[in-house]
């Protein structure tokens, strides 16, 4: 179970290669949004943030910061990346549908490419140019 995790997919070199272009650019992007809510999470001002999921505005917070900075990380470096998207698409549907629910389809729209993605992600695995088919060699 835990060896699957880490399963990088069995693709050739080409695919590989795409994948970690993939990761890097969508791991790159997310990371961009992610950087000002993590800066925002320890300014020490107070937190005026939405609460979609009603569990606090510092918890949601959190949670994206969590989501758009650190498994976004996770995927750069192809560290659990299956696993690692998992957050990252919770955390677009809940902006897609949730926080931009009024605002129309121009405003879901990015959320919902990069749900896209991140399912591919889920899907594909991280390829062999990552950490995850290191950890899976060494599992194996």
């Amino acid at each position: 179970m835990i060896k699957n995790i880490f399963n990088p997919g069995n693709y050739s070199k080409n695919i590989d290669f795409v994948l970690l272009l993939l990761r890097l650019v969508v791991g790159g992007f997310m990371l961009t949004h992610g950087i000002g809510k993590f800066e925002k999470l320890f300014s020490g001002e107070p937190i005026t943030f939405p609460d979609p999921i009603g569990v606090g505005a510092t918890a949601s917070l959190a949670l994206v910061v969590f989501s758009e900075v650190f498994c976004s990380l996770f995927l750069i470096f192809g560290i659990a990346t299956r696993l690692s998207s998992i957050p990252l698409i919770i955390t677009m549907l809940v902006a897609a549908f949730i926080a931009h629910a009024a605002d129309g389809f121009g405003k879901q729209e990015l959320p919902l490419l990069y749900t896209v993605i991140y399912i591919v992600l889920v899907i594909s695995g991280s390829g062999r140019i990552a950490f995850d088919n290191w950890m899976y060699q060494k599992l194996s």
